[in-house]
């Protein structure tokens, strides 16, 4: 309708004009000093508390009280921010004005919008994941990959950094190679990962009483990654047949990779009798009744998935870097991928976690529904063989776990503020 042209103008211009506005005002407050005591944190391209960036920020709170720490958050997403800790929309006044005065950033991603980092700024890049599939300067070996990719982009954004943090040996050759830049390695471990090393037996049951999960069930976390050849959450496995081909010893937890929302949409119609109680469920409370009902439970929304490791006796696994987390618990570790050879083939894999070689290969491997429920109903999930895979496995990816890596990090990061 023509008439709403000029509405539509009216908006792009004023959207335009309070960028401009801000980006004014961000220059001005690039003169002002360096505030020594303000730290921002950011995570996942602003989506909230999470990941190393939140462990880093809990134990700077205990070593660095006087260390102001503020998460930049997305407007969509400022939901998520637990009550009482400080926030800036990004994009918003406040938000510039953090990113131009803060000493400290720190980010496992990047901040979105661009910034000017100054002299005296201490940026550190935690990663998110122990690479598995290529990342950085290698994916330019894939043309799907590399079409969609802004290498400059990437690497003005690594020339930012002064610190870039390591899991284990193997994420640090990685990003030598594919982050190349001037900033200093740190082979601390993922403060993450900390819980995993720290956390009681009280702490899992409360947590897997608030799941939902009932004493003596058997809890197996699903959650797969993100697929470059995929449109939307489409899992490898039918978490309901899988439920109903286990029986009511076991519960299915599944979660969908963030890039897909809050829902893993598993369950509702067509979902079989087994249904499944959504992450927003209060305890006890299923979506669905029948035989076996709350045996698959969507924890796409759960805020933490260090509390679903925690309640889970095994992963099924596909290619998410979960499962080098989830090694750290010493738990078994499936690996269901039926579709290996067209995600190697499309993204591009650092070694062959189908091989069968200790180190490569965490567990039990099985490429077909039929092959998945057998691993559980055979014992072969928790195997002597399994066993030692899983060893290797760890010994490998999680030499620094000890549960000491964030404060590692802070006493090292925020070393002139100690």
């Amino acid at each position: 309708m023509p008439h709403r042209a000029p509405v539509v103008s009216v908006a792009s211009a004023k959207r335009f004009v309070r960028r401009q506005a801000m980006r004014a005002a961000y220059r001005t407050d690039l003169r002002r000093p360096l505030d020594p005591n303000l730290a921002v944190y950011g995570a996942y391209w602003n989506r909230g508390v999470a990941c190393n960036p939140a462990a880093i920020h809990a134990k700077a709170r205990e070593l660095a009280p006087h260390v102001r720490g503020v998460w930049a958050v997305s407007s969509r997403h400022r939901d998520r921010m637990p009550a009482g800790v400080p926030y800036v929309i990004e994009g918003s006044r406040p938000y510039w004005r953090a990113m131009a005065t803060a000493a400290y950033l720190v980010n496992n991603s990047s901040f979105p919008g661009g910034f000017t980092k100054r002299p005296g700024q201490r940026y550190l890049q935690t990663h998110h994941g122990t690479p598995l599939k290529t990342m950085g300067l290698d994916q330019r070996a894939y043309p799907a990959l590399a079409r969609k990719t802004d290498f400059a982009r990437i690497l003005a954004h690594v020339g930012q950094w002064d610190f870039s943090l390591s899991a284990n040996p193997h994420s640090t050759e990685v990003w030598d190679r594919v982050y190349p830049g001037a900033y200093e390695r740190l082979d601390l471990g993922y403060p993450r990962n900390d819980l995993y090393a720290t956390a009681t037996a009280e702490d899992v049951a409360e947590i897997r009483a608030g799941l939902g999960i009932a004493e003596g069930q058997t809890a197996l976390l699903y959650a797969p990654t993100h697929r470059d050849y995929r449109d939307g959450f489409v899992p490898d496995l039918d978490p309901a047949r899988l439920a109903r081909e286990l029986g009511p010893d076991y519960v299915l937890l599944v979660r969908a990779h963030y890039f897909y929302g809050r829902s893993a949409g598993v369950g509702g119609p067509g979902a079989g009798a087994e249904g499944w109680k959504g992450a927003g469920a209060g305890k006890g409370a299923d979506a669905r009744t029948g035989a076996g009902a709350g045996r698959v439970v969507d924890v796409t929304g759960h805020p933490r998935v260090e509390d679903l490791c925690l309640a889970a006796d095994a992963l099924i696994a596909d290619y998410s870097s979960l499962i080098f987390d989830y090694a750290c618990l010493d738990r078994p570790i499936v690996v269901h991928a039926p579709d290996w050879a067209a995600y190697r083939a499309a993204r591009g894999t650092y070694f062959d976690l189908l091989s069968g070689r200790p180190g490569d290969t965490p567990g039990a491997v099985t490429t077909t529904p039929g092959e998945l429920a057998d691993v559980f109903r055979t014992g072969e999930w928790r195997s002597p063989e399994a066993a030692v895979l899983r060893t290797a496995f760890r010994e490998r990816f999680c030499p620094y776990d000890d549960g000491r890596a964030a404060e590692r990090v802070v006493r090292r990061f925020l070393a002139p503020s100690l």
